[in-house]
């Protein structure tokens, strides 16, 4: 399969603390790749430099001539006292046709909120908006960055099948940073666990075994739990901070 993005010994620091530390990735057309580590393990860095948003101390990123990247992120903040509806909202920065507005919000499963004012949306809809924002320009690759945070588990699960569908029909990869590991585990086709370096990659039941994912994450329904309270006990010297 050749690659849509690939990046090659990627080294990136934050002022004096190595965030991330000689990171190999690839990225093929159609595949649903999750990225999954503890806070400050460089997964949100790592996001930026495949974007191109941040330069990397060493090592490259090579993306297919004319790569098209559609982006939701972690947070936005829109003010609520100002008026838009999410139909003004599609149109930022620059304007899109009706027929290709209404189509976004049907792919990303947000039909019937076009008219509906930004601020007024639950957590789930404002999502799926961000959603249907970023495949406006039909992606080929989809990254989202710990997109699901502030969803209830059955909002997250409900989101990731609709990301499953956006893939589908556009066919393009799919690379997310997550924390919740049984949901994504079941909707990926491989996982990469980040923890400054590459710990451990492949399908979700080669990851779910391997030591360095049981070190980082226990074993169970309590490994999801252990994610955000892993104190970094690898005897790395190079991943403090770094989100």
């Amino acid at each position: 399969m050749t690659a849509l993005l690939c990046a090659q010994g990627i080294t990136a620091r934050h002022g004096r603390n190595t965030v991330l530390h000689n990171v190999d990735l690839s990225l093929a057309a159609g595949e649903i790749v999750t990225i999954v580590g503890p806070n400050g393990s460089g997964k949100s860095t790592l996001l930026r430099v495949l974007i191109g948003a941040l330069k990397p101390t060493h090592g490259k990123v090579t993306r297919k001539d004319g790569l098209r990247i559609g982006y939701v992120p972690q947070k936005l903040h829109i003010d609520p006292t100002m008026p838009m509806t999410v139909r003004r909202f599609l149109d930022l920065p620059v304007r899109v046709k009706d027929a290709d507005a209404v189509h976004a919000l049907c792919t990303a499963g947000a039909r019937d909120v076009t008219e509906q004012q930004m601020a007024s949306l639950s957590g789930g809809q404002f999502q799926r908006v961000l959603l249907a924002r970023a495949i406006l320009g039909r992606p080929d690759v989809l990254m989202l960055d710990e997109a699901t945070q502030g969803l209830d588990q059955p909002g997250s699960a409900r989101f990731y099948q609709q990301i499953d569908a956006v893939r589908r029909e556009l066919n393009c990869a799919v690379l997310m940073v997550s924390h919740e590991l049984h949901v994504v585990m079941s909707a990926s086709d491989r996982v990469i666990c980040l923890n400054g370096h590459v710990c451990c990659e492949g399908t979700p039941d080669v990851v779910s075994a391997a030591p360095a994912y049981r070190e980082l994450f226990g074993t169970g329904t309590g490994g999801a739990l252990a994610l955000y309270r892993h104190e970094h006990d690898h005897h790395h010297h190079h991943h403090d901070g770094g989100e």
